[in-house]
């Protein structure tokens, strides 16, 4: 029996994916096997020593302290792609509000509450301070062209919007799936320079923290609406405040309000809905829920983000995972054990990442007693895993 705990509710259809004969999940269960969480803050959470994966129903895994989990080697998901619909279209609004005015003009026709029959002469005296131009013929620059970029990047093209994308490290199978007349900008700069719409796509991480500071921002084209539905930090508010004010900078939209951009004209700020449609809340817990699963009863790895990816279709008897640090001589070291106790292996996959690594062993027999103490005593040896009746 499996136990998951729950740290935020999830979608009930996810939960379904974990069958009830062998998984019990709850938001109080002791000593669990898995997590499952969406956004609460687990920093100071204290790891079980049961707990061998979390998963983040979501694409963002800023509340989880992957450094510590990955030292403990447990196994963190993400759920990258299950929500980018619901971002796609969020970002296609943003370019639509920040252009016409939208948001401000609503507010403004509820200020007419009162007015009683002079509410229509005073709508067309007053609709020229919302006038905004269209879409069609600018160009919107994407930063980050995975699953979220490569939907925005297609859907803006249909709808007549230029668009060029901006990603170093763009995957090839992202690359087949864009549209053929989205352009490749020769660097970020030239990105935004040229951009009549900048939508940024990319984690936060210490290299990308403030990857729009006061001299990206100077260099962004005159007018240019910048959309972040990413992270916050992402963005220096100090200086961005300053080009909006400036009048250089068109507006700013973004998906996470900080005291210090609100009632400011041209920021609109959106509380977190990037992601909060039902289809998206389904897509990343039943993402995540099957994510889980085949990591527990079969030991495959897909969508970590501190392990690599590791999926072996299973041949023996039964399975070991061995997660170490990605140092010399441990696969010789796990495999002399292994033949110390006279057991073949009938199939193997070593994958690295970074500092770490991880191995998956098909054995055709029972793991002896002690096999599994035996091989955590390696030195750099992070978890050790026996899986019986691996089929």
């Amino acid at each position: 029996m499996y136990k998951i705990q729950t740290l935020n509710k999830i979608a009930a259809i996810g939960l379904d994916r974990l069958p009830r004969d062998n998984y019990e999940a709850a938001s109080e269960i002791a000593n669990p096997d898995g997590i499952l969480v969406r956004s609460q803050d687990m920093h100071t959470f204290e790891f079980p020593a049961s707990l061998l994966t979390i998963a983040r129903a979501g694409a963002g895994t800023n509340n989880i302290p992957i450094p510590k989990a990955t030292e403990k080697g447990i196994v963190v998901f993400n759920t990258p792609g299950a929500n980018a619909n619901a971002v796609k279209e969020l970002v296609l609004a943003a370019m639509l509000l920040s252009s016409r005015r939208i948001a401000q003009g609503l507010a403004w026709s509820q200020g007419l509450k009162g007015k009683g029959d002079e509410v229509p002469e005073l709508v067309e005296k007053g609709k020229a301070q919302f006038v905004g131009p269209e879409i069609e013929g600018k160009t919107l620059g994407v930063i980050g062209l995975g699953a979220v970029g490569v939907l925005i990047a297609n859907a803006a093209t249909a709808l007549g919007v230029k668009v060029i994308g901006y990603d170093p490290y763009v995957s090839v199978e992202a690359a087949w799936k864009l549209n053929t007349n989205v352009r490749k900008a020769t660097s970020l700069d030239a990105l935004v320079a040229e951009s009549d719409y900048i939508t940024i796509h990319v984690p936060l991480t210490p290299e990308t923290k403030g990857l729009f500071n006061k001299e990206r921002l100077a260099r962004t084209k005159k007018g240019a609406r910048i959309i972040n539905l990413s992270r916050s930090g992402l963005v220096d508010n100090t200086a961005l405040k300053a080009e909006l004010a400036s009048g250089r900078l068109g507006g700013y939209v973004t998906d996470f309000p900080e005291e210090e951009l609100l009632g400011i004209d041209n920021i609109l700020a959106i509380p977190h809905l990037g992601a909060s449609t039902p289809e998206a809340e389904d897509n990343c817990a039943v993402m995540a829920a099957d994510q889980v699963r085949e990591y527990l009863e079969r030991g495959n790895i897909k969508n970590s983000v501190n392990f690599p990816a590791a999926e072996l279709p299973p041949t023996g008897k039964t399975r070991i995972t061995v997660a170490n640090k990605n140092v010399p001589n441990m696969v010789g070291q796990i495999t002399g054990v292994l033949a110390k106790h006279g057991l073949n292996i009938e199939d193997m996959l070593n994958k690295n990442r970074g500092e770490v690594a991880y191995n998956i062993i098909d054995i055709g027999a029972d793991a002896p007693a002690g096999l599994k103490d035996e091989l955590a005593k390696i030195e750099g040896v992070l978890l050790v895993r026996i899986i019986d009746a691996c089929n």
